[in-house]
């Protein structure tokens, strides 16, 4: 999977291996580069700009996502395996999200060896210039060419769906009264927010414990926000199973998660979420 992004990532140009845990773990393999306009110079003081003047060309960041434990036989094998995954748009979307998953896990470890809160930490399909599915011989897929790609439609699939979403919860009106001062985020929004980036991302111990907190900040900053039977029955059903939280949190400290547990997280993070969107909806 290719993936063309505007502008630089903080990441440096260069091949990186990845493997997950365990001895047997399947190995890819992430080659970044950066193309086009030059970096803008660092100055060490201001200078005069002329009215209407244009900003530089901004430069283009390619990261390549190469399934290194699943080499194809031959040029046959790896067109017959491309035309199989363009068949179907749930394949597209999966190799996508593989490839998306390896530059945002490589994304976050940098910040985490960089101790840079602001390092930008995640990117979505919809964010790409364009986005490709294809094969190439080792030599080409190392430095990010191919034999054979086809562009994938998967941005403007997510796009959409994240429009639909975006409409039914009107962020935009939303965004001017939190500037505007006539409301602001509740903490537990925030901590909720990170829980699912965290689980999404494959990081349960963080996102256990990121829901620990979210969802005690929850069930005090939801009390009595609606009078609705369907937000008293979630919040009971949060009160009533918040010690799964707690013990899935505990583990998280002492190791790693049980299938059990992350699926508790995964199921209570649900409910969370619901709650959050029937407060938006219903107070328009």
């Amino acid at each position: 999977m290719q993936l063309d992004l505007a502008g630089a990532l903080p990441l440096a140009d260069g091949r990186y291996l990845a493997r997950g845990p365990g001895t047997d773990a399947e190995e890819s393999v992430l080659v970044l580069q950066t193309l086009g306009a030059p970096a803008a110079r660092r100055r060490r003081r201001a200078r005069a700009v002329e009215p209407g003047s244009e900003p530089a060309a901004l430069r283009l960041t390619r990261a390549t996502a190469i399934r290194a434990f699943a080499p194809l036989a031959d040029e046959e094998e790896a067109r017959r395996w491309l035309d199989q995954a363009c068949e179907a748009e749930e394949t597209i979307e999966a190799l996508v999200e593989e490839g998306i998953a390896l530059l945002n896990r490589a994304l976050h470890a940098h910040g985490v060896a960089a101790a840079d809160p602001a390092s930008r930490s995640a990117v979505a399909a919809e964010q790409a210039e364009r986005v490709l599915v294809g094969f190439g011989s080792g030599e080409e897929a190392a430095s990010g060419r191919y034999t054979e790609a086809r562009e994938a439609p998967i941005a403007s699939q997510a796009s959409s769906r994240r429009r639909r979403r975006e409409e039914e919860l009107r962020p935009q009106e939303r965004v001017a009264a939190m500037l505007g001062g006539r409301e602001r985020a509740d903490a537990c929004e925030t901590l909720l927010l990170r829980a699912r980036a965290d689980l999404d991302a494959g990081r349960e111990r963080e996102s256990a414990l990121q829901l620990r907190v979210g969802l005690e900040a929850l069930l005090v900053e939801l009390k009595g926000a609606l009078a609705d039977p369907a937000h008293e029955e979630d919040m009971g059903v949060l009160i009533a199973r918040r010690a799964e939280v707690g013990e899935a949190a505990n583990a998280a400290l002492e190791g790693k998660l049980s299938g059990e547990q992350r699926q508790q997280v995964e199921d209570l993070l649900r409910i969370c979420e619901r709650l959050l969107r029937r407060r938006r909806v219903l107070r328009g």
